[in-house]
């Protein structure tokens, strides 16, 4: 199995500063993808394709990272984005004031996710078969526009899991 876990730590605005000095710290490339550019996930925990709402180009949020990784020769991998329409810098936590709610009134307010990738579907459904067993389906795995698949689950620990393939080169 060729799965990956990486974590994924949750910004209140300052995602882009901190991935930029964890680069400074560790070396690496630096991918940055703000909400203006890919847009806000519609979450459903039952479609069959992951869907990306447009930001308006004036929105604050429309600068801010919706997804970012800083990836090393060596094999680090952190990735990182600011909680959608939460302001005051650092790291978000639990009863973050103003979280922007999502699908089944679920709010991501956590301060890190488990983004876990595969090399195919395949494999990322044998995964995400296991880790859903008595958790809570967000995102159903689902193609995305922007790649292969993509979801998203809290399993029955309330550790938050973001799934995606890696693209083949």
């Amino acid at each position: 199995m060729a799965a990956t876990a990486t974590t994924h730590l949750n910004f209140t605005g300052d995602a882009r500063q901190a991935l930029t000095f964890y680069q400074s710290v560790f070396g690496g490339g630096l991918m940055l993808a703000t909400y203006g550019q890919v847009g806000v996930p519609q979450d459903s925990a039952d479609s069959e394709r992951a869907v990306f709402a447009p930001v308006d180009p004036t929105s604050p949020d429309a600068e801010r990272i919706a997804f970012g990784m800083l990836a090393t020769d060596d094999g680090l991998r952190l990735a990182a984005y600011d909680v959608l329409g939460a302001t005051g810098g650092g790291l978000a936590a639990a009863g973050l004031p103003g979280a922007v709610g999502r699908a089944d009134g679920l709010t991501h307010h956590e301060s890190c996710f488990v983004l876990l990738t595969s090399e195919t579907l395949e494999e990322a459904r044998a995964l995400w078969t296991d880790l859903s067993e008595g958790g809570t389906v967000i995102q159903a795995l689902a193609p995305a526009d922007w790649a292969p698949a993509y979801g998203m689950l809290t399993d029955r620990f309330g550790v938050t899991w973001v799934f995606g393939i890696v693209p083949a080169s």
